[in-house]
């Protein structure tokens, strides 16, 4: 969502998936001008998708930004070499390690996509309201699950 937010306060518009998997299938059904990719997903991992788009001619032409934590961990490091030494991303800014500054992420896909690259962000919207809207509105098990979620992230 961070990097979601990020996007969308740029003027971009995100479409998102909770896998690898789904990231696939979204992709099959309505080609993207840009794809964010992490290394460590569940059901299919980004290495595991990057490589199947490179299979595919439509698809591998699509700009690939990887956003990990884990280009110079034990479980990214080798993924990493393979990435590279395959040539599945070329050219600069391929991958980010986390945490990620929002200016540096925006220029990043900006850049991919050939847009002139901004010099700053304009500061985003009041989240601090809506995130409290939104915590007020919700139901504590799906609280529960967030802070979960978060908890993991934090870990990876």
């Amino acid at each position: 969502m961070y990097l979601q937010t990020i996007l969308e306060d740029a003027g971009f518009h995100v479409v998102t998936a909770c896998d690898g998997e789904e990231g696939l299938q979204k992709i099959r059904a309505q080609r993207p001008d840009f794809i964010s990719l992490d290394l460590v997903m569940p059901r299919k991992t980004g290495h595991r998708l990057l490589m199947e788009l490179k299979k595919d001619k439509d698809l591998s032409r699509i700009p690939v930004l990887i956003v990990t934590a884990h280009a110079r961990t034990d479980l990214g490091k080798a993924q990493m070499a393979e990435i590279f030494d395959g040539a599945a991303l070329l050219g600069p800014g391929l991958y980010l390690e986390k945490p990620v500054k929002p200016l540096q992420y925006v220029q990043c896909v900006q850049r991919a996509l050939g847009l002139p690259v901004s010099e700053s962000l304009d500061e985003p919207s009041d989240m601090r309201d809506e995130i409290q809207n939104l915590v007020k509105d919700a139901d504590a098990e799906t609280l529960a699950r967030a802070l979960a979620a978060l908890k993991r992230s934090e870990k990876s």
